[in-house]
C-alpha cells in the first residue's frame, strides 16, 4: 500500500463575487436611507419658580412644619414630642377625620430625612390624599 499525499491545489479566494455582494448591499443601504438636518430638538422642560408661596386659599389645609433640629410645628403650634404616633394623633385631632384636606409638608433645608420621612408615614397611615411637599430656606429652630 501507497499512502502518498497528494499535492494540494492551490486554494484561491475569489474576491470579485465578495465585491459584489458588498456593492449590492451598500446600493440598497443607500437608495433606501433618508437623511433629514434637524437644527434642534424641541423639549418642553419643567418650570419653577421660586420667591413668595401661592397665595392661601380659604379652604382649610394643614402645614406641617419640619424645623432643621427634627421638631414639627402643624399650622404655627409647636408639638411637644417629635415621634410618629403624636403627629399622626396631633394631624388626626387638627383635620377633625376628614383626610381630603389639602396637607403641606414644609421642610427646613438642613433637615434631616428621617424626619421628612416620618411626617409623610403619618400623612400615608391616616390616608391624606393631597399632599405637597416644599422646602424652605435654612432657619434656626424655634
Amino acid at each position: 500500500m501507497k499512502f502518498r499525499r497528494k499535492p494540494r491545489e492551490n486554494v484561491e479566494i475569489n474576491l470579485a463575487s465578495l465585491i459584489d455582494v458588498v456593492f449590492i448591499l451598500l446600493l440598497f443601504f443607500v437608495v433606501t436611507t433618508t437623511f433629514t438636518r434637524e437644527t434642534q430638538l424641541k423639549v418642553d422642560l419643567p418650570e419653577a419658580a421660586t420667591g413668595t408661596p401661592p397665595e392661601q386659599t380659604e379652604l382649610k389645609q394643614l402645614e406641617i412644619l419640619i424645623a432643621a433640629d427634627g421638631s414639627y410645628s402643624l399650622n404655627a403650634k409647636q408639638l411637644l414630642k417629635s415621634d410618629l404616633p403624636s403627629l399622626m394623633a396631633a394631624l388626626q385631632k387638627e383635620s377633625e377625620g376628614d383626610n381630603s384636606l389639602p396637607l403641606i409638608i414644609s421642610a427646613d433645608a438642613k433637615t434631616q430625612h428621617q424626619a421628612v420621612i416620618t411626617a409623610m408615614d403619618a400623612a400615608g397611615k391616616l390616608g391624606f390624599a393631597h399632599l405637597r411637599m416644599t422646602t424652605i430656606e435654612a432657619q434656626a429652630a424655634p
